[in-house]
């Protein structure tokens, strides 16, 4: 069992940075694929970052470049490193984990969740 819960999120202007952190609970954080989904009204769950055990990282075409996704395996922590914010970032972005050790850009394959923390990129 997993509990996630993030911190981080807010206001910003477009262009500027904020900080996503994930706090898990449970044994074994270590061996967990992590990542970050966000989710506007009326639309799906879209992938943005996810970090294996073994430190790779994937991320959305969308966020290349401007977010990164890092862990603190000491601190059972997730994080995303968001730079160059845009109007489009607006959304609810969710923390999740997966036990096994691939990384996947469906939602679907993600058995924890956090419950979400929302940013708001202003133009």
């Amino acid at each position: 069992q997993m509990q996630l819960v993030e911190s981080g999120g807010g206001l910003v202007q477009a262009g500027g940075s904020l900080r996503l952190s994930c706090a898990a609970s449970g044994r074994s954080f270590s061996i967990y694929s992590m990542g970050w989904f966000r989710q506007t009204p009326g639309k799906e769950r879209e992938f943005v970052a996810g970090i294996n055990s073994g430190y790779a990282t994937e991320y959305a075409d969308s966020v290349k470049d401007r977010f990164t996704i890092s862990r603190d395996n000491a601190k059972n922590t997730v994080y995303l490193q968001m730079n160059r914010l845009k109007p489009e970032d607006t959304a609810v972005y969710y923390c999740v984990g997966r036990a096994e050790g691939a990384i996947f850009s469906t939602a679907a394959r993600y058995e924890y969740w956090g419950p979400g923390t929302q940013v708001t990129v202003s133009s």
